[in-house]
């Protein structure tokens, strides 16, 4: 959550319930790395929780940096290959099969090049507005390649996956990107996962689904 201490908390908890009654669903081995997408979502709020504390004092320093790498790593350096690679375990047809795992290099690759810049260059966090700013000293000239291969590792695998209603997910997360870009273009790292936050419900819809089918 992006505008409040209380809204990130808040929202964090609920969402690793979520998280928790996912992993529940699970009927098979293969979904397990999905069924976890929520939980992660709800420790990339809990951690901007912590900076909206931080971020307002010079005191606590340590927990702010570290606050600010692990909502960072979530959301840029895992989602980039988690997500392809949870859907490319559910798929079962071989040529969505191939498409997918060209989707998980990619997504390696892009992971790769998020964390070189994390690790190895100075990452900053601070409260603008009613927002948090995330900034790092990647190139500018890169920012919209990277954004747009980003989407495309992270929105894209839903559309492929031939699994029911798994296109809902890959819609909801293209419109609530969309949003945030439009509305809240600095923040976007931020803002859109409130929006993504919501796609934990379907998430946990869809699992439940699967666990009735079968």
């Amino acid at each position: 959550m992006c505008f409040s201490a209380g809204a990130s908390f808040a929202s964090g908890i609920v969402i690793s319930a979520i998280g928790v009654a996912s992993v529940k669903e699970v009927n098979k081995p293969s979904q397990r790395v999905f069924a976890i997408i929520p939980l992660l979502f709800g420790i990339q709020q809990l951690a901007e929780g912590c900076l909206w504390l931080t971020l307002s004092g010079t005191d606590f320093v340590i927990i702010k940096k570290f606050s600010t790498y692990v909502f960072l790593i979530t959301a840029q350096v895992l989602w980039s290959w988690v997500i392809p690679l949870s859907v490319f375990l559910m798929e079962k047809e071989p040529r969505r099969r191939k498409i997918l795992r060209v989707m998980i290099v990619i997504g390696v690759a892009l992971s790769m090049y998020y964390a070189f810049f994390l690790f190895f260059h100075n990452v900053t966090s601070q409260i603008l507005g009613c927002h948090i700013l995330y900034t790092t000293e990647s190139p500018e000239s890169l920012a919209l390649p990277t954004f747009i291969l980003y989407l495309a590792v992270t929105v894209a695998p839903f559309f492929v996956s031939s699994i029911r209603r798994m296109y809902l997910l890959g819609t909801i997360m293209a419109l609530s990107c969309l949003a945030a870009a439009v509305f809240y273009k600095l923040y976007l790292t931020s803002v859109w996962c409130f929006f993504a936050a919501i796609i934990s419900i379907f998430i946990y819809l869809i699992l439940r689904e699967s666990k009735r089918q079968t």
